[in-house]
Parts: structure tokens; C-alpha cells; sequence
């Protein structure tokens, strides 16, 4: 890399690995890029999109499509996320990675894991998730390019966009029974959640999904990160994480 073009990337902080982080865990939908197999050429397509467990991202295609052919030719691809927003689309954060795709075959524990976490971001796909020609690939990111504004620009690497906690295993085998019994019962704790950290609108929030280093949470299109104050290392603490979130939203708002 010359000296001109180092002198264009700022130096990869907490900051930087925090909103490329946000960009992926928020992604309703994507840009997919895969190489096309007869001809070698770029072919861009739009896909919803979810996260697995580390922050890997999740999409579910239509053997039909035309990128779905190009992931099984060839796994290399690129995946563009960031909401363009109000005014200069080029003034919002986004974020292309560079990722290898892996087919997740049926029946397996990643696969109703994967199927699991997609589905609560995507609830309507419940309607084709099971169809015969539809599958669930991981997104694998080697590598990411992060402009995070005017003047913003970082390298990313592998390491800086996943979450490798040794708890995952273990909170993803209790993730749905927490997010079902947060949602059933503590709807009111979940909407102090997106009143105080993300400091969203009123409206019915419900909790989606729960990693080592956050939750997400959506109120219809509308889906906010929240991150905890400190990496879950054991599956034990989540439910005193989500309590203590509770707790401090409700003393900083009076509830």
C-alpha cells in the first residue's frame, strides 16, 4: 500500500470497530455482489439480511436467483450496508466486506441456528424459509472498508468485525428462550432499553436478538444495537446484564 493511500485511512480505534459492528448487527437489508459464472462480471443484487451469533451475516436465497448460482460458482463476494438516510447519501456510514459465502446445509446445528437468528430480524420469511430451494448462507468477512463519514475511511480486518466470545455456544442455545420470555413478559424493560441506549421513539420494541456484546432490538423497520457495558464470558450473565440495563434506564428516565 503507498504512503498516499495509507495517509487516506485513519487509524482502526474502539470507534471505528464499534460502528462498522453497529452497520452489520442493524443491516436489514444489503448490496450482494458476486462474480457472475459464465462471464466473470460483477453482478450486484439487493438481500435481506441477518447476523448469526458472532456478527457474521446471514442471507436466505432463492435457488432461482442469479447471485445464488454465483456464491456456489465461486464463494468470493462483497456485501455493501449502511442506510443512505437524509440529504447526500455519501454524507451516512456504510461499509462494504469482503466475505467468503458458505452454504449452511439442513438439519444441522448451524443451520437452525442461522434459520433461528434470521428469522427474527426477518419474520416474513417464514412464509419461504423451508421451501426446497432456498438456503441459508454465512457471509463469512475476511476484510471490510468502513467510511464513516467525510474524512472517515478505516481497514478493518477479521478480527475487528466479529465477536469470538468462548460464551457464543452457550448463549446461542439460550438466546430464544431469554428474547421469548423478555418479550412476553418485560416488554416494558425492553421499550426503557430503546428509550435510554438508543434513544429511540416510543413504540412497540421488542428484542430480537442477544450476543456476547449486545442486543438488537426492532420496532417494525426501525432496528437499533445496543451494546453492553462489557463483554458477556459466560452465558450465566446475560439475564444480570439485561436486569442491570433495566435497572439504570429506569433510574435515568424516573420510570
Amino acid at each position: 500500500m503507498s504512503a498516499e493511500k495509507k495517509d487516506l485511512l485513519r487509524e482502526t480505534d474502539d470507534a471505528a470497530i464499534r460502528q462498522a459492528k453497529t452497520l452489520v448487527r442493524a443491516a436489514r437489508y444489503a448490496a450482494l455482489a458476486v462474480l457472475e459464472p459464465t462471464t466473470g462480471v460483477p453482478f450486484a443484487s439487493r438481500v435481506a439480511t441477518a447476523t448469526d451469533i458472532d456478527g457474521t451475516p446471514l442471507i436466505l436465497v432463492s435457488a432461482l436467483s442469479a447471485h445464488t448460482g454465483g456464491l456456489e460458482a465461486d464463494p468470493r463476494c462483497s456485501l455493501l450496508i449502511g442506510e443512505p438516510g437524509r440529504g447526500d447519501p455519501l454524507a451516512h456510514p456504510r461499509m462494504t466486506l469482503i466475505c467468503e459465502a458458505a452454504k449452511l446445509e439442513r438439519a444441522t446445528p448451524d443451520h437452525e441456528r442461522a434459520r433461528r437468528r434470521f428469522l427474527n430480524r426477518q419474520p416474513k420469511a417464514k412464509l419461504y424459509v423451508d421451501f426446497p430451494d432456498f438456503a441459508l448462507f454465512r457471509l463469512e468477512p475476511q476484510r471490510a472498508s468502513l467510511n464513516g463519514g467525510f474524512g472517515k475511511a478505516y481497514a478493518l480486518g477479521r478480527g475487528d468485525l466479529l465477536s469470538l466470545s468462548p460464551a457464543n455456544e452457550a448463549l446461542a442455545a439460550a438466546e430464544q428462550s431469554a428474547i421469548d420470555h423478555m418479550n412476553a413478559d418485560h416488554s416494558d424493560a425492553v421499550r426503557l432499553y430503546a428509550a435510554h441506549f438508543a434513544g429511540a421513539p416510543e413504540s412497540n420494541w421488542t428484542l430480537t436478538g442477544i450476543d456476547a456484546e449486545g442486543i438488537d432490538i426492532a420496532a417494525g423497520d426501525d432496528i437499533r444495537r445496543i451494546f453492553f457495558d462489557e463483554t458477556l464470558a459466560e452465558a450465566g450473565a446475560m439475564r444480570p446484564a439485561l436486569v442491570n440495563m433495566a435497572r439504570a434506564a429506569r433510574e435515568a428516565l424516573g420510570k
